[in-house]
């Protein structure tokens, strides 16, 4: 394993001019993308590997990371996603038997470029008050460009603000994960940046779980003869996602029973006829706390979005494509964004944050059960009249 150490310089420059001196970490070169923070204490490897965070930035707030390593068994994902990282105190050692290598050699690997040893706690401040702004990351012999270049080339790069970044993180074929115990059916999975925990999840709950490229047509669901549909979090602006939101359609029409989670909440929501919008400094992390307005429960939960539904808290509505009744089934105690939504006509619901939560917190697993329990419930099929996937 290689030292953590190195002397060669980087600089963390924001799109306001604010710019922060320390040592490259990971790869060298420039990198820009979207700054954001996550404030998770635990499970850097899955955030790293989470395609959610494609085209952004990522700081982690807790300062000392790195310890346990980078492992085989723990990835989201084929590779690390995101666009840069920025860690304070990156660890000297590697202290866990699981350990394949180190996160700097990981990092190295997939070409991602970061920086340590700045004031973490300064940048999330700033991007707190001011909301997640565009940054760069220029190590090694970059760290030398004019500072006027730099500054260019960070605010001529694109908004994330109507980027479709799909595409870029989907599988190219189907992939199907046979499920485990006793079986409900096939599941299409539209793939927007899907987590492998949540396929495991998906599968232990009777699925067989088929993994298709964003691109699928309904003709492509269809053919795999699905008792469900699944749509799974993602990168990018779900107002630039008008194909994935018209499939969502074609999908409720048919009434296919509908669960999506994180980017697919957001497309769930454009698909009945409400809005999104852009939060501040969006939710990423462990610690988010959310109620379940069906039960009062409050749960801890795991998040990564940007973006949000725009929809009325309280009471039910119409939806404006005229798909019945709906409610807000969730909400962020923080700041009231909405978290969740339950089509009260139509066999669908969707939620914000992530029910796998690898790594953790575990309250809102549930989920994963309750859909399970409403495609029973629309198929007429139960646990003892289907057979077992072995």
């Amino acid at each position: 394993m290689t030292s953590q150490f190195t002397t060669d310089p980087a600089v963390l420059v924001l799109e306001d001019g604010s710019r922060h001196s320390g040592h490259a970490y990971g790869a060298r070169g420039t990198t820009l993308g979207e700054v954001v923070f996550s404030t998770g204490m635990t499970g850097y490897q899955e955030t790293l590997t989470d395609p959610s965070y494609a085209g952004q930035i990522v700081l982690q707030t807790a300062p000392h990371i790195g310890n346990t390593g980078m492992n085989a068994e723990d990835p989201e994902s084929r590779r690390i996603w995101v666009a840069g990282y920025i860690v304070r105190d990156p660890s000297r050692i590697v202290s866990n038997w699981r350990a394949d290598e180190t996160l700097d050699e990981a990092l190295v690997a997939d070409e991602v470029i970061g920086i340590s040893g700045i004031d973490t706690r300064a940048v999330t401040r700033n991007i707190r008050s001011a909301g997640s702004m565009r940054g760069g990351i220029f190590s090694g012999a970059a760290a030398s460009l004019d500072p006027a270049e730099q500054l260019r080339l960070v605010q001529d790069a694109p908004q994330m603000a109507g980027q479709n970044l799909s595409a870029s993180v989907s599988v190219g074929t189907a992939q199907v994960t046979a499920a485990v115990g006793t079986r409900i059916g096939n599941l299409a999975v539209l793939d927007l940046g899907v987590k492998q925990a949540t396929i495991l999840n998906l599968a232990a709950r009777g699925f067989d779980v088929h993994v298709l490229p964003q691109d699928a047509t309904i003709e492509d669901i269809r053919a795999i003869d699905p008792v469900a549909v699944f749509y799974s979090n993602g990168p990018g602006d779900p107002a630039a996602s008008g194909d994935h939101v018209a499939l969502l359609r074609a999908v409720l029409d048919q009434r296919l029973p509908f669960f999506g989670i994180c980017f697919g909440n957001q497309l769930l929501g454009r698909a009945l006829g409400l809005g999104t919008y852009k939060l501040p400094f969006g939710h990423r992390g462990i610690n988010q706390p959310v109620v379940d307005k069906s039960t009062g429960r409050v749960e801890i939960t795991s998040h990564n979005h940007g973006f949000a539904v725009d929809a009325p808290i309280d009471g039910t509505f119409d939806s404006p494509n005229g798909y019945g009744r709906v409610e807000v089934s969730h909400v962020g105690l923080n700041d009231n964004v909405v978290e969740g939504l339950r089509a009260l006509d139509l066999p669908a619901f969707s939620v914000q944050y992530h029910p796998e939560a690898a790594a953790g917190p575990h309250d809102a697993n549930y989920l994963f059960d309750r859909f399970a329990d409403m495609v029973r419930a629309e198929t007429g099929s139960s646990t003892d009249s289907v057979k077992d996937s072995e």
